[in-house]
């Protein structure tokens, strides 16, 4: 495979695995360490399933592990840091007529993130402007009770591999529809994150635990995308079947500068030369924008 391209993921359980279309060469700008080169990471092993986070399946959580509409939120909302600029703020009370029920989402602390480890302080976007939608390239034989175990082997490699200062995606979605909170900041802010090269500005991205290339991804992750982009998107007033411009930050498909024209709900492939999400959950996207824009009234 391409040294480029070599697989930050692992399957559960056992060590990584190359892949050739692995697709986390995106450094974290606002990490105090870039990082080494993705190519010249040794492949680390995941957690053994033992120390897996038996609730994960639905059963009860931690106090706080779970958030719904009526709940806490998933991380509360911080402080202004040195290292991080607040957003201006959400959408103005025009999003008001097209917002979505707030999905069930469990927490970091549900799926046993260790806070010591991710740099202190947050980053955040202006705004929310474009979902980019993700697949893991890791195996798709998980148990739903193995999942927290997968998700802290790869917050592990993100920070103390790359370098990165926290968990890249702001939202990860499992086969079983389990929405889990990602990047640390608050899940109603635009958390800034890194996980589309050139567009981590005004984006988040959600990745859908498994690989997508040839196999298709279950209806209770696709249901699930609907809700989370739903709601997120209608906080900052999108409409998830529309479309919306981003300036490139500089990637291996656009050039620093250009301005893109790209679906509100988008592929990583959109974005960035990956095949990334795989093709058979990137063909699921315009049934995930229909819906979703159903779930805001539209």
């Amino acid at each position: 495979p391409d040294p480029h391209h070599a697989d930050p993921h692992p399957t559960h359980p056992g060590p990584y695995s190359a892949h050739p279309d692995s697709h986390l060469t995106h450094p974290d700008p606002h990490s105090a360490h870039p990082g080494p080169h993705p190519g010249a990471i040794p492949h680390p092993t995941a957690v053994p399933h033992s120390t897996a986070i038996p609730h994960a399946t639905g059963g009860p959580l931690p106090t706080g592990g779970v958030t719904s509409p009526t709940a806490r939120p998933a991380t509360p909302t911080p402080r202004p840091s040195k290292t991080a600029q607040l957003p201006t703020g959400q959408a103005g009370t025009s999003a008001a007529r097209h917002t979505a029920p707030r999905p069930r989402i469990i927490t970091r602390a549900g799926w046993g993130a260790n806070e010591k480890i991710r740099e202190s302080g947050y980053a955040y976007s202006k705004s929310v402007k474009v979902a980019f939608v993700h697949h893991t390239v890791t195996g798709n034989s998980y148990t739903c009770a193995q999942v927290p175990s997968v998700l802290r082997s790869i917050y592990r490699y993100h920070v103390q591999s790359m370098g990165w200062r926290d968990y890249g995606y702001n939202f990860t979605i499992d086969k079983c529809g389990n929405i889990y909170e990602g990047r640390a900041g608050g899940v109603t802010r635009a958390v800034l994150g890194a996980h589309t090269l050139g567009f981590n500005q005004n984006s988040m991205g959600v990745a859908v635990l498994g690989t997508y290339s040839a196999k298709k991804p279950s209806a209770k992750a696709v249901r699930a995308l609907a809700k989370l982009t739903a709601w997120k998107l209608g906080l900052f007033n999108r409409n998830p079947r529309g479309t919306t411009h981003l300036v490139s930050g500089g990637g291996n498909k656009y050039k620093k500068g250009v301005k893109v024209k790209l679906r509100v709900i988008s592929g990583h492939r959109d974005g960035f030369a990956t095949e990334c999400p795989g093709q058979r959950l990137y063909r699921k996207l315009s049934s995930v924008r229909s819906t979703a824009a159903r779930l805001q009234g539209r």
